[in-house]
């Protein structure tokens, strides 16, 4: 599907607010999706053919035999913080910048987490179901009880830009704050935050929000082992990558009440939502709105588009993953 044109042409692979689209339109000739669904690989391979790059979503999987066949593209822009849909290595041998929208999103997501928190801590949307139902018949001192959360302890599993806003909301409700990282994070021991292994994070936590970016590392780092080592009470946020946690292993310690509750924003096979997940009544379950406020989005789609600009005038993208394509190509 090779298009010829005046300017270097670059795929948008599903719709993004307008002002992103503007900016690529100063300097591209914008191939856009409008469907309001993902493309299918085979579409997606059709309509990368001559790009010059691409305004990727995360179902939008770049694996080394799809990038080999990609002579003409130069960036993959991802409108997202994550990038585990790309390999990032097949990309740097082709000379493709990837880029992704780190910090705009921090804060929703950060608001998120607690908002998880709180519901499945108070039981929010189970007791939005009850009233529903019509089962609501008035006040009663022992109705559909919670667990506090101020005062409580909050384990911070992956102390990035997103682990440190979630410690600053902790902090407002004065929790005690644990995080567990490869490195100290500055801005979380000085609001009294502190460091701890995995193992006694889990243990002594009442929350639990993870954080980390999908690696190898990463992939399962919460299973079997990890959630029998939680309180009774605990309440597990996700709001990282659904393969994080070893789903299975959720839904038996949330059926069998070993841990109170749980917030999910990220699932396994996303959008496939695990049946036995959805029988269960005790965790809160959204369809990955972490970045979901109008601001935000607006955000992602302005940095995904200069971060295109950027790499199509030789310069450094605002947030680049494989920087070293830039010294490989010189810039």
């Amino acid at each position: 599907m090779k298009r010829k044109t005046g300017r270097p042409r670059i795929l948008v692979a599903r719709g993004i607010p307008e002002n992103g689209i503007e900016i690529l339109r100063q300097h591209f000739t914008v191939d856009l999706n409008n469907a309001d669904k993902d493309l299918t690989p085979r579409a997606l391979r059709e309509r990368l053919e001559g790009a010059f790059g691409v305004i990727a979503m995360m179902a939008n999987k770049f694996d080394r035999r799809l990038i080999s066949k990609l002579d003409n593209l130069r960036v993959i822009s991802n409108y997202a913080v994550g990038f585990n849909n790309v390999d990032i290595a097949a990309a740097t041998e082709k000379g493709i910048a990837v880029t992704n929208t780190p910090g705009v999103l921090t804060d929703a997501t950060a608001d998120l987490v607690f908002g998880l928190l709180l519901a499945a801590a108070r039981r929010i949307a189970e007791g939005d179901r009850f009233v529903r139902a019509h089962k609501f018949k008035g006040w009663a001192p022992t109705l559909m009880l919670g667990n506090d959360v101020s005062g409580k302890t909050i384990g911070i599993v992956g102390a990035g830009r997103i682990g440190a806003a979630v410690a600053a909301r902790a902090r407002g409700f004065g929790m005690r704050i644990l995080y567990n990282s490869h490195n100290r994070n500055a801005n979380i021991d000085a609001i009294g935050g502190r460091p701890a292994e995995l193992t006694r994070l889990l243990e002594e936590s009442d929350y639990i929000s993870l954080n980390v970016p999908l690696t190898g590392e990463t992939r399962g780092m919460i299973g079997k082992r990890e959630l029998a080592l939680l309180k009774s009470t605990a309440v597990l946020v996700n709001t990282a990558r659904g393969e994080v946690v070893d789903e299975d292993a959720l839904i038996s310690a949330l059926k069998r009440r070993k841990i109170a509750s749980a917030g999910l924003d990220v699932y396994v096979n996303e959008p496939k939502i695990n049946p036995e997940l959805l029988k269960c009544d005790n965790v809160v379950l959204a369809p990955h709105l972490g970045s979901s406020t109008f601001e935000t989005r607006a955000r992602m789609s302005e940095l995904a588009a200069l971060n295109s600009v950027l790499v199509l005038k030789g310069e450094r993208p605002h947030a680049i993953v494989n920087p070293e394509v830039l010294r490989l190509s010189g810039h």
